[in-house]
């Protein structure tokens, strides 16, 4: 039968899964990465950036009215905001019309959002196209996470999606290092050298758009929505494209997953999918986001108001100490991306998440008994980060491949709302007068609520986390419209299998 656009919908049995799972790394998925991936590092200037210029912002000639507190707290704040109601939205409609569509109409938003700031003429305009931003990178996280799962083949997912996830700090690293010469008014005036930050911005997004227009729509999800004769044409493209960069023939595609085609699954059985067949599955996944949303979002956007207000760095030399804390965090998902692989999820989930909790806990100690300077607290903070950042990232893999194909881009929404929202909301507008009082144990506390939370989520982890390491996402969690589901929160689903035909 005819599986276009327009055609009658019916059931299938398909290879396209084990196909893509097969494949060897080729160029195919550089440009995926490169497609997808990269926008972290948008995402990582954004909030870099504006964190480092806050003291500028709010000095007199900067060309805006606006306090150090109101950037840190209410203008970060609004970022999450918008972000947690753009991952929601564009989750939704990931789902529904494609990871392709999303993809690039949410870096469009991001583009449009983050020109208007840099052009922000008042304080309402400002907050206004912060929370727009955050509206397009949240929707970012849904569509693409999603899209990278179902593109990147079992034996490489875990690795690549940290690798990628924690490309953040990469931008990280170049937001700092870009508001020390913006802040620099030796070379920009203080009304012109932060918007020229958040321009840069933009051309990066421009160029990521270039690339990301060559990015394929999800063949796993064409196939569940009526389009299988387009999924198995590309697929076909892609391995004759592999095997030609190779010169060897790929190996016979070992399974086959039948599934009765629909054009879209409604909110109750997403809810359902979620709550009462994979119960263990969220609570684990809202305790992930929960714990690195406080951690991050609560203290690192307050980090160059600990270092003006306890150790006197001047405000125009926060972003190399950001820097180096920044590429802490790279360093993290990248050396220890593998290791889900090898090691695996739980392990490495829950060993990171307690591991970095704990050093925290140590950290705040030390800096509570005045032991240490700017220095050993930027060093302090990198170890810590180093772990920190690898568990966060895979919290984001986690539930990207945890649940059934029809829902993944909603439930990374959904988790990444709702733990970010308790996180990454109430952590900045919370924390922000504590890492800005002067008062050091007000800074204790605000460590303390992060490294606890990050070693409960570890906990949760010993006992919930799936063991997906080398797994196809259809055996990890049946699609929806498959003709078997799986009542699989023991972590040993199985994708039905029929002949191919």
């Amino acid at each position: 039968m005819s599986h276009s656009g327009d055609a009658s919908l019916g059931t299938i049995t398909t290879q396209v899964p084990s196909r893509l799972d097969r494949l060897p790394w080729s160029r195919w998925h550089w440009m995926i990465v490169i497609g997808l991936g990269t926008v972290w590092i948008l995402d990582g200037l954004e909030v870099t950036v504006v964190g480092n210029i806050a003291s500028r912002l709010s000095e007199d000639g900067s060309g805006l009215p606006i306090t150090d507190a109101q950037v840190t707290g209410l203008g970060a704040a609004l970022y999450v905001a918008g972000a947690c109601a753009g991952a929601l939205v564009f989750g939704r409609l990931a789902d529904l019309f494609g990871r392709k569509k999303l993809f690039i109409i949410t870096l469009v938003v991001y583009l449009a959002a983050t020109a208007a700031t840099a052009l922000s003429f008042s304080v309402w305009w400002f907050f206004l196209f912060r929370f727009l931003t955050g509206f397009g990178i949240g929707g970012e996280y849904a569509a693409i996470n999603s899209a990278i799962d179902e593109l990147i083949p079992s034996k490489y997912r875990g690795r690549v999606d940290l690798i990628i996830n924690g490309s953040y700090w990469l931008g990280a690293m170049g937001g700092a290092l870009l508001s020390v010469l913006a802040l620099n008014t030796n070379i920009f005036p203080k009304d012109l050298g932060w918007r020229l930050t958040f321009a840069l911005g933009v051309v990066l997004g421009l160029v990521i758009l270039l690339v990301r227009r060559h990015v394929p729509e999800s063949p796993r999800w064409m196939f569940i929505h009526g389009r299988s004769e387009e999924a198995d044409t590309l697929v076909e493209h892609v391995e004759h494209e592999v095997e030609e960069e190779t010169g060897r023939q790929l190996p016979a595609p070992q399974g086959s997953i039948t599934i009765q085609q629909r054009r879209s699954i409604g909110f109750g059985e997403i809810a359902t999918s979620l709550f009462r067949q994979y119960p263990k599955r969220a609570i684990l996944g809202f305790s992930l986001f929960v714990g690195q949303a406080f951690l991050y979002n609560a203290i690192t956007f307050g980090f160059g108001s600990i270092l003006v207000n306890f150790f006197s760095v001047s405000s125009s030399s926060t972003g190399y100490f950001f820097a180096a804390i920044a590429f802490g965090n790279f360093l993290g998902p990248l050396l220890l991306g593998r290791l889900f692989d090898t090691v695996g999820r739980k392990k490495m989930i829950s060993g990171t998440y307690i591991l970095s909790g704990l050093l925290l806990f140590v950290t705040a100690w030390l800096f509570n008994s005045g032991l240490l300077n700017a220095t050993t607290m930027t060093i302090s903070w990198a170890v810590v980060l180093f772990f920190a950042s690898a568990g966060a990232s895979s919290a984001y893999l986690t539930v990207s491949e945890i649940f059934p194909m029809e829902t993944r881009a909603m439930a990374i929404a959904f988790f990444y709302a709702i733990g970010t929202a308790a996180g990454g909301i109430s952590g900045p507008l919370l924390f922000s007068s504590l890492t800005s009082s002067g008062n050091v144990g007000d800074a204790v506390i605000a460590f303390s609520i992060g490294a606890g939370l990050m070693v409960l989520a570890g906990l949760v982890a010993i006992f919930f986390a799936v063991a997906a390491e080398g797994r196809s996402l259809e055996d990890i969690a049946a699609p929806l419209t498959s003709q078997k589901t799986s009542d699989s929160d023991d972590g040993k689903d199985s994708a039905p299998t029929a002949p191919a035909v």
